[in-house]
């Protein structure tokens, strides 16, 4: 079913066997997927792609697992590509799309990447996972492994919103709420680990979960007749969903399906918590570690990510750019997209609006450039954040706004 060769470090370049557990490479990069695209290319048309099932695992041949029983699934991928009109109207643009990743099971894009990542850990006779996450990859771990029939152990923020612990406890996980942040979840993952078993799903600490991810960008050049937009705006917390859909751009390329065009690739942070886009403004090729991060954006609440330099690498090659959101603005912009167009998106999917709006104003982009907001989540999932916006009147009082009046 699969046509992975080896891993490979995309630090290093060492190589190492498909078919085994790994985690880092031993110089400490994160471990690329590899394949043989030529065999693919000779058996595998890209005609042929719509035969799949309408969910990632249509692209079943570019994923890693080997046995389709290793498989689990619950429907992720193949999401809507929304064209915004009023929004884009309203900003004074002619081609707005919108990827919405909120409709994924589990409310978010992470189900692409714990559902690869959950079934490779099958394929190889994983039973306990554990992760450090700032929310939703926690949900999307502890939903997976519930599938599977496995432990989920996770460390998350103790502020990380309720939606996200109240999932991962019904889905069975063994919830950990650390005080601090993703790092130093990740932190106590890294100590116990090994004592206790445990494989460790840390954002890029191991090869697979990239790969679910990349099947966001299989998935909008075929829903664009395998034509990529103009340029594609990414709320970047540890990045990986924007890594992944670089090496995709690349390995659909390699099969003959796209030609060498690219989208500007625009990595989207909080102005809270924006090391990417700090190390862009300075030259530089790796983040520092953000001090004291701080934003309603839990998913972009990451104050060092492991896979920074793939990060820059696609801004820079794709001559795009790196844009730090505030707080106010991005929740803002979440409230707008609903407004005009139905959407309720996370504010990390938010922040890529406020961020097309800076950059039509600034004249980065052309008002006719096809462009692709990704909103990574359902804002359903971030109603402390949102309700800063929309209080609820008090009992007794009067909503001025709705016109509620609380019964005697």
């Amino acid at each position: 079913m699969s046509y992975v060769t080896h891993l490979e470090c995309a630090a290093c370049a060492k190589h190492y066997a498909a078919g085994e557990l790994h985690n880092l490479c031993e110089c400490g990069g994160p471990l690329l997927v590899r394949y043989d695209l030529g065999a693919v290319k000779r058996s595998w048309p890209r005609d042929a792609v719509s035969d799949g099932p309408s969910s990632m695992w249509r692209y079943a041949p570019i994923l890693p697992v080997r046995d389709r029983s290793h498989i689990v699934s619950l429907g992720e991928g193949m999401t809507p590509l929304v064209h915004a009109r009023r929004l884009g109207k309203q900003l004074g643009a002619d081609q707005v799309w919108v990827k919405d990743e909120g409709i994924n099971p589990t409310g978010s894009f992470k189900a692409r990447g714990l559902s690869c990542a959950i079934s490779m850990g099958c394929e190889l006779g994983v039973r306990k996972f554990a992760i450090p996450s700032a929310g939703n990859a926690a949900s999307a771990m502890a939903a997976y492994a519930a599938a599977a029939g496995l432990e989920a152990h996770i460390f998350m923020p103790r502020d990380v919103p309720q939606s996200n612990y109240i999932e991962c406890k019904a889905f069975g996980a063994h919830v950990t709420l650390v005080e601090g942040l993703i790092s130093d979840c990740g932190k106590m993952v890294a100590a116990r680990k090994d004592a206790e078993g445990w494989f460790d799903v840390s954002t890029l600490k191991e090869p697979y979960r990239i790969e679910g991810k990349k099947t966001m960008g299989l998935e909008v050049a075929e829903q664009f007749g395998w034509e990529l937009p103009d340029a594609i705006f990414y709320p970047a917390g540890g990045g990986v969903g924007m890594i992944g859909m670089w090496k995709a751009f690349g390995e659909m390329e390699a099969l003959g399906w796209i030609g060498p065009k690219r989208p500007k690739m625009i990595c989207v942070q909080a102005a809270g918590c924006a090391p990417i886009v700090k190390a862009f403004e300075e030259g530089k090729p790796r983040s520092e570690f953000w001090d004291n991060a701080s934003t309603v954006a839990s998913g972009l609440r990451v104050p060092k990510a492991l896979g920074d330099f793939l990060v820059l690498n696609a801004v820079r090659e794709s001559g795009g750019t790196a844009v730090a959101v505030s707080d106010a603005d991005m929740l803002d912009a979440g409230v707008e997209l609903a407004t005009l167009e139905g959407m309720f998106a996370a504010p990390e999917g938010a922040a890529c609006v406020a961020a097309l709006k800076k950059l039509l104003r600034d004249g980065f982009l052309k008002p006719s450039d096809r462009v692709v907001l990704y909103n990574t989540g359902s804002g359903l999932k971030y109603l402390e954040a949102y309700s800063v916006r929309f209080p609820r009147a008090a009992a007794g009082e009067q909503d001025k706004l709705g016109g509620l009046i609380t019964p005697r």
